[in-house]
């Protein structure tokens, strides 16, 4: 499976919970005190597929039951405590309570707390516990449509996630299952941080650890420290992806090598976080994202202390390259640019973040954008020139070229 990453930016949803308490409560309380609920897994758990669609941030949209009404979430092992969105309709204001504040992707975000009473995905179910409440803006999953919920670890962590990509659907099955074979990786439940660990190795750099991170729709992301200890010699550029707490720009560059336990993959996409940038400010080395993982079929068991990969078919195929230098996003009917990569065509020509294109070579661009042909220029074949409407009507043509 391979997703035209550069037709949209591939965005980050990951929110690790510092349990930091406000400085003036109002009604507050901390996670310890919150209760945690009960979890039943139905006999016939592996019957109970639940299908999903990759947004086009590359998370795992379906939908599962709040309080007995379907709502629409984002499966994230990078999200500590499961969290809904404020503007979500399941948002009961008169439970609401003050739930402290946390790191994310971009800097922090103030959160809240709601308890609950049902809620149900697949063959799992949970009666009592809660839910953190925060906003969740429609940028977070790559798409013009929020989501209500992202479904982090709390609920995930005492079974095992079989995640089918190719057929677009997971299932939740006791801890301990073996539902197919492949290369075995450590995985871990991480009592610092409450999200899946495994580790990595980069060129001379074994890095760790690792958070497995299904709802950050990008591939591999490493510290500036991990990626200098790595001593790879191979281009690099830039990119930017978004999380709950705004924008982060960050180095971009394809390897040839990566292996994540017994798995070894081939010309792996890498993000290069800034010297302080999120994984660094949380002590970990990285992540692995949606963007990797969905080359797999995947088995995500922290209770069995291990991860499995299938391979797919194209696992090994190499990443679609931006060869336009530009990273841009969807406003209904027209596309912003986002991001202008470092040493693109784009960057050469005058792009700048913020303009607005409406027509790419004499078509207009509509709200089936993301789904069309129409959306593969910005990896197109280098030398092909591009003509691109801005919607105050100037015309620019851009010649594609391989940059990185």
């Amino acid at each position: 499976m391979r997703r035209a990453l550069f037709m949209l930016v591939p965005l980050l949803a990951v929110l690790i919970v510092s349990a930091r308490e406000p400085a003036k409560p109002v009604a507050s309380i901390s996670p310890a005190a919150r209760d945690r609920g009960v979890y039943y897994l139905a006999d016939d758990a592996e019957a109970h597929w639940v299908p999903f669609d990759l947004t086009p941030g590359n998370q795992m949209r379906f939908t599962m039951r709040l309080e007995g009404r379907a709502v629409t979430a984002i499966l994230d092992s990078g999200v500590s405590y499961t969290l809904l969105a404020k503007a979500s309709p399941a948002v009961d204001t008169t439970k609401l309570v003050a739930g402290g504040s946390a790191r994310a992707i971009g800097g922090s975000v103030e959160l809240g707390w709601m308890p609950t009473r049902t809620l149900a995905i697949g063959g799992l179910a949970r009666t009592g516990g809660g839910v953190t409440v925060t906003d969740l803006p429609a940028i977070a999953t790559g798409s013009a449509s929020a989501v209500d919920l992202l479904v982090g670890a709390d609920l995930l962590a005492g079974h095992a996630l079989d995640i089918d990509y190719a057929a677009h659907r997971f299932r939740l099955l006791p801890s301990g299952r073996l539902p197919f074979k492949g290369a075995t990786a450590p995985l871990r439940l991480s009592t610092e941080r409450s999200v899946y660990e495994s580790v990595a190795t980069l060129g001379r750099r074994r890095l760790t650890p690792m958070i497995v991170d299904t709802g950050d729709g990008s591939s591999v992301t490493v510290t500036a420290a991990g990626w200098k200890a790595a001593a790879l010699t191979v281009p690099s550029t830039t990119a930017i992806s978004f999380g709950l707490a705004g924008p982060a720009v960050s180095g971009l560059a394809i390897v040839p090598e990566l292996r994540v336990g017994e798995l070894t993959a081939r010309s792996t996409e890498v993000r290069i976080e800034p010297a302080g940038g999120f994984s660094q400010a949380i002590g970990a080395a990285g992540r692995i994202g949606s963007g990797f993982l969905q080359n797999y079929r995947v088995l995500l068991d922290p209770g069995a202390r291990r991860m499995v990969f299938s391979r797919s078919n194209d696992a090994d195929t190499p990443p679609l390259r931006s060869t336009s230098g530009l990273l841009v996003g969807i406003e209904k009917e027209r596309l912003k640019v986002l991001h202008v990569m470092r040493g693109g065509p784009a960057a050469a020509s005058g792009w700048k973040d913020g303009d607005l294109i409406c027509t790419i070579d004499g078509t207009r661009i509509t709200t089936s954008y993301a789904t069309s042909p129409l959306a593969s220029w910005s990896a197109g074949e280098p030398g092909r020139i591009v003509t691109l409407g801005l919607c105050d009507g100037t015309i620019r043509p851009l010649t594609l070229r391989r940059f990185y």
